[in-house]
């Protein structure tokens, strides 16, 4: 018995990244599209394309930017863009607080900065934080608000053997009554939005709402639509935002460990 485990051990070794603890390798990852102004030659190409207008161009003032909130991260700027001043860049570790610091004013495009907290030293207190606010594991209920199930799919491989969650203190319900935290996906459509209220109001006092994906930060691809809503802050306050279509789990996780600061 005890050389299966073995077998089994060496067989099958530790997986789980050890990630938010250490960085990770993220040259594999398809990050935010960012786009060089002083490469740029203004043709308009990657605006015209851009299946979700997220691009912003100014030809007056000959700025460009990208509001990464309605962004679907599809890669087609890079692909259109003839001066190469359209790149996918790998950071995925994109949550914010504000959703104003997801978009970008084409007059102070080149003078603005969007600084991020230090996410290793958020991370490392992180099981601290949850016991010393909460005396407790954080308890998160996941609610579909009519996504695709994209970011659906890669909450749920928040519980892989990969990365685990659970290790870091963070299980989720089945109840929205037990949690702590809304973890919440899609448009808003008109026929969940009812539901999206009633599981908001159901969750105890202090709870935290965080808004996963393009559809959900600014209703995506599916915006000014007569079925859905522009983002769920339409419906209920949101207290962190990650972008992404889908993001991947460790973009959600960091937004979790972002939320953290709001209690």
């Amino acid at each position: 018995m005890l050389i299966n485990m073995f077998k089994k051990i060496a067989k099958f070794p530790r997986i789980t990244n050890k990630y938010p603890f250490e960085p990770l390798d993220k040259s594999s990852f398809v990050g935010r599209p960012e786009i060089d102004a002083e490469a740029c030659v203004f043709c308009g190409e990657c605006a015209r394309r851009c299946p979700s207008s997220a691009i912003v161009m100014d030809d007056v003032r000959r700025t460009i930017g990208i509001n990464v909130d309605e962004c679907i991260f599809c890669g087609l700027c890079q692909e259109v863009c003839q001066s190469g001043a359209a790149q996918m860049s790998h950071e995925i570790e994109l949550a914010v607080k504000d959703r104003q610091e997801l978009r970008v004013s084409p007059i102070v495009i080149e003078e603005r900065d969007i600084i991020f907290e230090d996410y290793e030293v958020l991370c490392s207190q992180v099981e601290n934080k949850i016991k010393k606010k909460l005396g407790r594991s954080l308890q998160i209920r996941e609610v579909d608000a009519g996504s695709c199930n994209g970011c659906d799919y890669e909450i749920n491989a928040l519980n892989n053997p990969l990365n685990d969650v659970e290790r870091l203190g963070i299980h989720f319900v089945a109840s929205p009554r037990h949690a702590d935290l809304l973890l919440i996906t899609g448009t808003a459509t008109r026929n969940m939005e009812l539901a999206l209220v009633k599981t908001y109001n159901a969750a105890p006092d202090p709870k935290l709402v965080v808004a996963v994906g393009a559809c959900a930060c600014s209703g995506g691809i599916f915006r000014d639509n007569y079925a859905t809503r522009n983002g769920i802050d339409c419906i209920v306050p949101v207290d962190v935002y990650i972008p992404g279509c889908p993001p991947r789990p460790p973009a959600i996780l960091y937004g979790i460990l972002k939320a953290l600061d709001r209690l």
